[in-house]
């Protein structure tokens, strides 16, 4: 961060997190401002006990911060383009039979896109977050890096950054573990330190995602099938199945040979759910679309890590690109890897970049 004196502007959920983060932004010496993102245009909806955020009590939560911190503080209403680029996405992506993260796309195109642009043009020369990651210099370069705490490092949903929003990003918790950031957090008085953190997605509280998509996009039987075409059973509609999944299938007639059925793939267009034995799960190959680099794009071949989920555990591949697609060939087979997920790539603890998977083979 460097000792120049910089306006920073802290994206402020109403969390613990982001909370310290602003109060270690104030104690740097730099000019801050808390901005609170209204995110739907009904706020009482998007917090259920510890699922979900952006509720009418997390603004007031983090005003409270905000006003013990000596800050001026804002609400911004994003509540229209995070329907359009995050809610509507969302829902387009399993219409079409593909599984997103919506947290990466909030990432990409709210927190560190709307909100960076806006902050740019009024004058401020970062946006600070409560996100668990480093960000390093390195030359001419800026590298993102695995935080200090691997239990709540968050480079996985950072993965979709460019160089440019890197440079003007800033993770005041980078070396903290959670335990430390609560501890904090109640030594300055914070309201906020016992609070849970928020879990699912935002604008599904409930967790009922199925629920959701259906009220969004109706329902419309479909089969389920084997790999075959056996007729298995029905479904109310495609959408509210993901590769991987076994809940929820309510197989009118069991598998020949008597083993659990899992969702190999969906097919959208003729509203058809394909199941088979977990094993054929199993996948080695990605290809991802739509690459984003944190860094230098690395053309051609080379060996590093591949994350697939959020919280989920970095696999040794051989990852290569030519500019415009992403191909990852994973060491060790992986399963319930579905098209529309992200697939982040590593040198180490250093975060490369990202793509959306188009599509997964064995």
């Amino acid at each position: 961060m460097g000792a120049a004196r910089k306006r920073v502007l802290v994206a402020m959920s109403g969390g613990v997190d982001s909370a310290v983060a602003a109060a270690r932004m104030v104690r740097a010496g730099h000019d801050v401002t808390g901005v609170h993102l209204a995110l739907s245009k009904n706020p009482q909806s998007f917090r259920s006990g510890a699922r979900g955020c952006c509720s009418l009590e997390d603004s007031h939560d983090a005003r409270r911060v905000a006003d013990r911190l000596g800050i001026p503080f804002y609400v911004w209403d994003l509540s229209d383009e995070f329907a359009e680029q995050v809610v509507d996405d969302f829902v387009a992506e399993y219409a079409a039979g593909r599984t997103p993260n919506p947290c990466l796309r909030c990432n990409e195109r709210i927190k560190f896109a709307a909100v960076l642009d806006r902050g740019r043009a009024l004058g401020y020369d970062a946006v600070a977050t409560g996100h668990y990651a480093r960000v390093e210099r390195d030359g001419d370069e800026v590298v993102l890096r695995r935080a200090a705490d691997d239990a709540k490092d968050q480079s996985y949903v950072l993965g979709v950054l460019t160089q440019d929003q890197l440079r003007h990003s800033l993770f005041p918790l980078a070396g903290s573990t959670k335990p430390e950031v609560r501890a904090e957090a109640k030594e300055l008085g914070f309201g906020v330190a016992k609070k849970p953190d928020s879990h699912d997605i935002c604008f599904i509280p409930d967790g009922d995602t199925a629920g959701f998509l259906s009220r969004r996009l109706g329902t419309q039987q479909g089969e389920v099938v084997d790999e075959e075409g056996v007729l298995l059973g029905a479904h109310d509609g495609h959408h509210g199945f993901t590769v991987g999944q076994r809940r929820g299938l309510h197989l009118g007639r069991p598998a020949a040979d008597g083993r659990p059925r899992y969702v190999l793939r969906i097919e959208p267009v003729a509203n058809r759910v394909v199941v088979g034995p977990r094993e054929h799960l199993a996948v080695t190959s990605l290809e991802g679309i739509r690459p984003t680099w944190t860094q230098r794009p690395v053309l051609g071949g080379w060996r590093g890590l591949a994350q697939v989920r959020a919280h989920g555990e970095a696999m040794a591949a051989t990852i290569s690109s030519d500019g415009a697609t992403m191909r990852v060939v994973l060491d060790a087979a992986a399963t319930g890897i579905a098209p529309g997920q992200a697939v982040v790539v590593y040198d180490g603890d250093r975060v490369v970049g990202s793509s959306t998977i188009a599509g997964a083979w064995a």
